[in-house]
């Protein structure tokens, strides 16, 4: 656990099931406690990166509409009015800790661009350098999946990108289940929970399964992928409920918490 009681420069991915209701409005208690956190964990000398997803729940909430839309310009639209909401949120809980933060909004080119990939390495470093905190999400008014290559998908694999143009000692993915299971907890009450996956092979992405909320757009696969992904790269990940975001204290205090993938 040494990688994560002594990880530094830290990217952490929230998702939309952990930030809104069901109904999806946003869960203002729980997303401040959450701002709070990672100001103090900024404070020790961290360096957080905060990767979050709610663009499009918060534009549900906000616009009083039934569900997400399925048609992509009404989507984009819709993301465009939750992603004001949502980074007026984190500038107001952040900045009541004294913290500024940065919006940076991504699309898949930074995967196919090296020119871009490499100025978006160069913003992330300067942010960091003057103690800002990057909000990061992707840019879903732009990024539509008919545009091969132009579309990362999800925020887990968002994160993982992320995690890696900044080299980051740990990936956090907080969401609405506390780790991977060796079945599906929602439906085995006996379903036991994998603390440590040092490599993730075939029979732990059957594992995964989808995804147990109607809010956001990945499940434990993506999450399992983008931890795969990172530990490529060297970078640990953890796996772990955001419900309690108190709990990422004890989680970089040594204790046993959510699943890590890799050498933790």
């Amino acid at each position: 656990m040494s990688a994560i009681t002594q990880a530094n420069r830290i990217v952490v991915k929230v998702g939309t099931s952990t930030l809104t209701y069901e109904n999806g409005k946003m869960n203002l208690r729980r997303m401040e406690r959450l701002c709070k956190v990672l100001s103090d964990l900024q404070n020790s000398g961290k360096e957080i990166i905060l990767v979050t997803s709610g663009a499009i729940g918060v534009g549900v909430g906000k616009l009083g509409l039934p569900g997400r839309p399925q048609e992509t310009g009404k989507r984009q639209a819709v993301a465009a009015v939750g992603q004001c909401e949502l980074m007026f949120m984190y500038d107001k809980f952040f900045g009541e800790y004294n913290l500024t933060t940065a919006q940076v909004l991504l699309t898949g080119d930074v995967l196919v661009n090296e020119h871009l990939r490499k100025n978006t390495e160069n913003t992330f470093m300067e942010l960091l350098k003057l103690g800002i905190i990057p909000v990061v999400n992707e840019n879903d008014t732009v990024a539509v999946d008919e545009l091969e290559g132009a579309r990362i998908g999800d925020n887990d694999t968002l994160s993982a990108v992320v995690a890696r143009l900044v080299n980051a000692d740990l990936l956090v993915i907080l969401t609405d289940i506390d780790g991977l299971y060796d079945d599906n907890p929602m439906k085995d009450p006996e379903a036991k929970r994998i603390p440590f996956v040092p490599e993730v092979t075939g029979d732990i992405l059957a594992l995964a399964g989808g995804s147990v909320s109607n809010r956001g757009t990945g499940g434990m696969s993506t999450k399992v992928r983008a931890a795969a992904n990172v530990n490529r790269a060297g970078i640990v990940c953890c796996v772990m409920s955001g419900a309690v975001p108190e709990k990422l204290y004890d989680l970089f205090e040594g204790a046993q918490i959510g699943t890590v993938f890799g050498t933790g």
